[in-house]
């Protein structure tokens, strides 16, 4: 089966990772599918925003395949990583659609960096979150960006423990949006969500998103001047003059993205 699945409907992109007989790790295959479909979806203007999701198995991503990890190092003397395109998963992190998670299960390690580079979350109860690199010697340079998301002495014991914890701890610090009860329920939020941010005006969308990165990245007042520099296209567009126009007129407004 083919590792990552993309779906595009009326504007939103759904990328299911789909290894349940793995807990949905991420192989090199899937690694680089992963790549490619924010690739095509960072290209296609059509596409407004995008959910992550994967196959039910009780784990959303259990991370990296070990044993696919093993077995490389074993046959071929070198480490999984040099065979993926982009392991750190950069290529999502700096799409400028939007992406909800659709966490419909456990997640761990990657599975946890995916949901980092994601800007909304949608979790399902009972299930239990971590970064557990340090139980097999292995990393986690991706994680800094989650010192925004988490109080630091919170991200320090998922870092230095590698346990998981409850969702419901996490959620209780704003790292979720919403929980939900099954996994179907945990889409549906999603999609709810994803049809809410297709129907408003896409560059205003796609500014909002990258001035908040802009200031996670580079701090508070430069994060602000880059967050205007984003937003001047928003505000010499015809969208900008097709809001007002559409209130005034007491209608729906038809956004063009121009």
């Amino acid at each position: 089966m083919n590792p990552i699945e993309v779906t595009i409907e009326d504007g939103i992109a759904t990328v299911s990772i789909n290894r349940p007989e793995r807990k949905n790790a991420l192989s090199v295959a899937a690694t680089n599918g992963l790549a490619d479909a924010w690739d095509q979806i960072e290209a296609d203007d059509n596409v407004r925003v995008a959910i992550l999701t994967s196959a039910d198995c009780g784990v959303f991503s259990a991370g990296l395949d070990l044993k696919e990890a093993a077995q490389i190092a074993q046959e071929e003397g070198v480490d999984i990583l040099s065979k993926m395109r982009d392991p750190f998963h950069e290529t999502m992190r700096s799409c400028k659609k939007p992406i909800i998670a659709a966490m419909t299960g456990s997640l761990m390690a990657g599975g946890m960096m995916l949901t980092l580079n994601s800007d909304l979350r949608v979790g399902l109860k009972g299930t239990k979150v971590g970064i557990t690199e340090v139980n097999i010697g292995r990393g986690s340079p991706w994680a800094s960006p989650a010192l925004s998301m988490l109080p630091q002495p919170i991200l320090m014991e998922i870092l230095l423990t590698g346990e998981l914890m409850p969702i419901e701890r996490l959620h209780e610090y704003g790292f979720t949006n919403y929980l939900e009860d099954t996994p179907d329920a945990v889409r549906a939020r999603a999609l709810k969500l994803a049809k809410r941010i297709s129907s408003v005006a896409p560059l205003s969308v796609v500014a909002a998103k990258g001035g908040v990165r802009a200031t996670m990245d580079l701090g508070c007042a430069a994060g602000m001047k880059e967050g205007q520099r984003l937003h001047e296209v928003v505000y010499s567009s015809n969208d900008a003059i097709e809001g007002p126009k559409a209130f005034a007129e007491k209608r729906a407004p038809v956004w063009t993205g121009t």
